[in-house]
């Protein structure tokens, strides 16, 4: 109000006043208006913890690319498309009838071979047989057991097994066809649970550790999420985009992920204890930020206090100082209350209440304060 506007006021006051005098009638009386209606929140003590998104690709547990070790011919496929195998399954057979004979002929060998050696010691224990000749057999018997190991291991050169359980991807042979080392026959992955690779900001080096709780969310499968922990940390940080690779391994009970698809990763981090406010309490001016605190002890006198804020989650705010769990802070009427000011509580915003509630008045279907 301007000096003229209170000069004004005084005289229609005095005015009025002598009116009254003269005709007998009493002054009006003007009452003082009403403190303005504000809704408050209390602010709160939640267990926080900071949120780190990144974009990571799933692998599976163990996978493996299973190719030919020889040359040879397609004889037997014992598996479909999508299957689940067993680890130590055949898969694959190729050509070894050659293998097979070599192997019965080795087989003679090495038991005539021991018959001989068997035959040379009991002599040579009654004296009549030469140390040397023991030895000879001995040697004998030992280069037929080697040569049928090697033609052993010629025969599981053919056959391409399982090395652990999981799931075989796509046949990319036929029989009769001939493969070639290096050539493609399936894939193998054991899907049990899943690892999910994902680069982290080093700005976050100090807080990560093993055992951190991570969610992850794919396209394919809107809304859900899935729920792992870090397994592992990377030893070294990329120098050119300065992030370090974390790696996180989630169950895969329903065998819904696959490997190679992309996923949206929150990760948790630096767990903690923190007073939490709603984001309309706080006003921001440059780089500080403020809050209108309703002090109740004092006849709802508002107070405004300068607050240092930390991390944000959807609708909240942390406060790391300048507010104590229990104040109340004004949402609503931030506007129209000032320091020093009284103002009356309309309703405590719990946020169990839309805002429209809130403001209705007690009686009118409003929540009863």
């Amino acid at each position: 109000m301007t000096p003229l506007s209170k000069i004004c006021g005084s005289l229609a006051g005095m005015l009025l006043t002598v009116a009254g005098l003269a005709t007998g009638v009493p002054a009006p009386v003007y009452a003082a208006p009403p403190p303005p209606a504000v809704i408050v929140a209390e602010a709160k003590l939640e267990s926080l913890m900071d949120r780190v998104e990144a974009l990571g690709t799933l692998r599976a547990n163990e996978s493996v690319s299973l190719t030919a070790a020889v040359t040879e011919t397609v004889t037997g496929i014992h598996f479909d498309d999508g299957q689940r195998v067993k680890s130590g399954a055949i898969l694959v057979e190729m050509t070894s009838a050659e293998e097979h004979a070599q192997l019965k002929e080795a087989q003679a060998t090495v038991d005539e071979a021991k018959r001989q050696f068997e035959r040379v010691q009991s002599l040579a224990t009654q004296g009549t047989a030469s140390r040397s000749l023991l030895d000879e057999r001995r040697r004998d018997w030992e280069t037929a057991q080697a040569r049928l190991a090697a033609i052993e291991s010629r025969l599981e050169d053919r056959l391409i097994k399982a090395p652990f359980s999981g799931v075989v991807g796509l046949r990319n042979l036929s029989l009769g066809a001939l493969v070639r080392p290096g050539d493609l026959i399936t894939t193998l992955d054991d899907d049990r649970v899943m690892k999910l690779e994902f680069p982290v900001p080093s700005t976050f080096l100090e807080t990560l550790r093993r055992g951190l709780p991570i969610t992850a969310k794919a396209r394919a499968y809107g809304d859900r999420e899935f729920v792992g922990r870090v397994a592992s940390i990377d030893s070294r940080v990329d120098p050119v985009t300065r992030s370090i690779v974390v790696r996180a391994v989630l169950p895969n009970a329903d065998r819904a992920l696959k490997p190679g698809l992309l996923m949206q990763v929150e990760l948790l981090k630096n767990p903690r204890e923190g007073v939490v406010i709603p984001e309309t309490a706080l006003t921001p001016l440059g780089q500080q930020h403020f809050v209108l605190v309703v002090d109740t002890t004092q006849d709802n006198q508002v107070e405004r206090r300068e607050v240092k804020i930390g991390a944000r989650q959807p609708g909240e705010v942390e406060i790391m100082e300048g507010l104590k769990p229990g104040e109340k802070v004004i949402t609503h009427g931030v506007q129209i209350a000032r320091p020093g000011q009284k103002v009356a509580i309309q309703a405590v915003d719990d946020g169990s209440h839309k805002l429209r509630a809130l403001l209705r008045k007690p009686g009118e279907g409003g929540p009863e304060l």
